[in-house]
């Protein structure tokens, strides 16, 4: 009993242990972003140096005590990649998806096994084997090759919320091909234990390979999908509903494990379940044959980062990094052999599919970064061929090591270069105009933009109609005839100065327009007027500030019931009275404090948004360059704290 409550003590402190350096792994990965690297890069660093072979904070315990970590992650990132494939955005891609997955698996596949056969005498465990044995190894370090890392591409995508033509292919080869090589890898390895041993190959082996891969594929659709579903029904609180997905993926591994058990003492030989297939299709189902998707991936965007954070802190600690030395050579090798590899798949796979050549030439880098597929069957083989199968995989997790380190930076750069990230373009300088663009023609655009005007704000209202179709306002600025709200038409309206823009159209109309201002231009201020509840926290991800009209109402109203007075004045209803937004642009302002400050004695500085945060303001709060002031007081006297104000 006293052995037991040390045991479960040791690991609580383990487990405590792992949390604290988790959060500090993310702060420190944020330092990577900075320089241009992809977070995963710093949290697998800041793993590697926590681990045991360097400064120890995270000991070689944590590899077995905190796998349950490691295969919750699994699990969610399984979902997250089934979640991808959602057939009606993949139809118009399935062409480039099927010839680019042949690219990258059949291609490489191939060409690997030659490469890696004809240097088997530059492998150590390999030189003195016989042929047999050396086709077969082959073969299992060539379909190794192809397995690549969900996680790490899912995460650099949501890193850049990119999206386009390029990330949907590359998805759907991710997924569909990390199911693939798990069938590769197994019919493999099947074949290598016949062939390395001397014995006659036994065509038992492919049926109950065949067994396990339908038994897995048939569990994961139909039951775990279930479950997923039946989860999602429930109407409880959402994080309560979040373990519990958790609980469904991480369950795939229970019952993995349970059976393999189970099964050895039955029948003398382990069948064995594949859990990220498994929860793949049961992501797969819930995404597409189910009511539950919205609300399947708001749980998965939400709990991504935390997930995230902890499988590849655990990973990096993890990793043998303290036999790398010993074996780079031989890694570098390999290394080699597979980029060359990939290379040519990507060519292969492309032209075939008719992709663009600029896409073709920088195919393969989403492709490199290896992480639990590739480690998973590494330890695989270590674990059926004592002996040279250690040496084996400590070679191949150098390999993963290399390809983890190199392969999110490229896969980063590719979108890059392919215009497909969706991150926040840089805020633009303020040009001393305050401008505004109003979407959408109707009484409420109108009435805004000419009180807009009254303060002082260039406006123009942009619309799908046409000219001639409606009576133009007067004094007002028209755009006729947007059609795709693309940087092209965003630039005719120069977009690229202006300080707010206002979206009154449909909710699927309102996101491509907040999209594009979020990526190109970086308005300081989109004001969405939301239609429908549920999307919410789509705008919010694109910083937007949401209006809903079935609230607004009613908040302001209960605002008028606890403070009439304030409601009025900040609403400019006080006669003679307003507030304004100032952005401090006056270098001559940065560094004084708010009680130095000469302002008109009826002003009155209600708050400082500072790097998009609000702060506590007293007397001795040094003012900033870019601060945003909220200020309350007369017409006049604003314009005066306005000008002194501007540069």
């Amino acid at each position: 009993m006293v052995t037991l409550l040390s045991t479960y003590k040791e690991l609580l402190v383990l487990i405590a242990g792992f949390l604290i350096i988790a959060l500090a792994s993310n702060q420190i990965a944020k330092s990577f972003q900075k320089i241009r690297l992809p977070l995963i890069t710093g949290l697998i660093f800041t793993g590697i140096i926590s681990g045991p072979h360097i400064i120890g904070l995270i000991p070689v315990s944590a590899k077995d005590n905190l796998q349950f970590i490691n295969e919750i992650a699994l699990a969610f990132i399984a979902f997250a990649a089934g979640a991808e494939l959602y057939l009606r955005e993949l139809r118009s891609r399935f062409k480039s998806i099927k010839w680019n997955t042949f690219g990258q698996l059949v291609v490489t596949f191939v060409f690997g096994s030659v490469a890696v056969y004809f240097c088997a005498s530059y492998i150590p465990y390999m030189a003195d084997m016989s042929v047999a044995a050396k086709i077969s190894i082959s073969t299992i370090t060539a379909a190794i090759f192809v397995a690549r890392s969900p996680a790490s591409a899912i995460a650099v995508i949501n890193e850049l919320r990119a999206k386009g033509p390029f990330v949907q292919t590359v998805m759907g080869v991710t997924v569909v091909k990390d199911f693939l090589v798990i069938i590769l890898f197994s019919i493999c390895l099947a074949l290598g234990e016949s062939m390395i041993g001397g014995e006659e190959f036994n065509s038992l082996s492919i049926v109950i390979i065949v067994v396990e891969l339908v038994l897995s594929f048939g569990l994961g659709f139909f039951v775990f999908g279930q479950l997923l579903k039946l989860v999602l029904s429930f109407k409880i609180i959402r994080p309560a509903k979040t373990i519990m997905v958790l609980l469904v993926g991480f369950g795939s591994y229970v019952l993995s494990h349970a059976l393999k058990e189970a099964s050895l003492v039955a029948f003398a030989h382990s069948i064995h379940l594949e859990p990220l297939l498994m929860s793949i299709l049961a992501s797969f189902y819930v995404t597409n044959y189910t009511r539950y998707r919205p609300e399947f991936l708001n749980i998965l965007e939400k709990t991504a980062t935390p997930i995230y954070i902890a499988f590849f802190t655990l990973t990096g600690a993890t990793l043998a990094v303290n036999v790398i030395g010993s074996v780079i050579g031989v890694a570098l090798i390999l290394f080699s052999i597979r980029i060359a590899t990939m290379i040519i798949g990507a060519y292969a796979g492309g032209i075939m599919a008719g992709d663009p050549m600029k896409q073709n030439h920088l195919g393969w880098m989403p492709y490199v970064t290896q992480a639990g597929v590739g480690l998973g069957l590494a330890t695989v083989i270590a674990d059926e061929f004592p002996g040279w199968g250690d040496e084996f995989a400590t070679v191949i997790i150098a390999v993963i090591v290399i390809n983890q380190f190199i392969g999110p930076p490229l896969f980063k750069w590719a979108i890059f270069k392919l215009g497909e990230d969706r991150s926040k373009a840089q805020t633009p300088e303020f040009d001393g105009i305050r401008d505004a663009i109003i979407f959408g023609f109707e009484s409420q655009s109108v009435a805004l933009a000419n009180q807009l005007i009254e303060n002082g704000w260039e406006v123009q209202i942009a619309t799908r109609l046409e000219k001639g179709s409606i009576d133009e306002p007067e004094g007002i600025k028209m755009t006729y005839g947007i059609k795709d709200f693309s940087k092209e038409e965003f630039d005719l309206m120069h977009a690229d100065k202006t300080e707010a823009i206002v979206t009154m159209l449909s909710d699927d109309e309102n996101l491509l327009i907040c999209e594009t201002a979020y990526h190109h231009f970086g308005t300081r201020d989109v004001i969405v007027r939301l239609n429908h509840r549920y999307n919410y926290d789509k705008f919010l991800s694109l910083d937007a500030k949401v209006v809903d009209p079935s609230t607004a109402m009613v908040s302001l109203l209960d605002h008028f019931v606890r403070s009439p007075q304030a409601t009025s004045l900040l609403l400019g209803m006080e006669k003679g009275q307003d507030s304004r937004d100032v952005e401090i642009l006056n270098p001559d302002i940065h560094g004084l404090t708010l009680r130095d400050l000469r302002l008109p004695g009826d002003v009155i500085i209600l708050s400082i948004i500072r790097g998009g945060q609000s702060i506590i303001t007293h007397g001795y709060t040094r003012l900033r360059l870019k601060d945003i002031i909220t200020v309350v007081g007369s017409i006049k006297s604003l314009e005066e704290v306005q000008l002194k104000f501007d540069n």
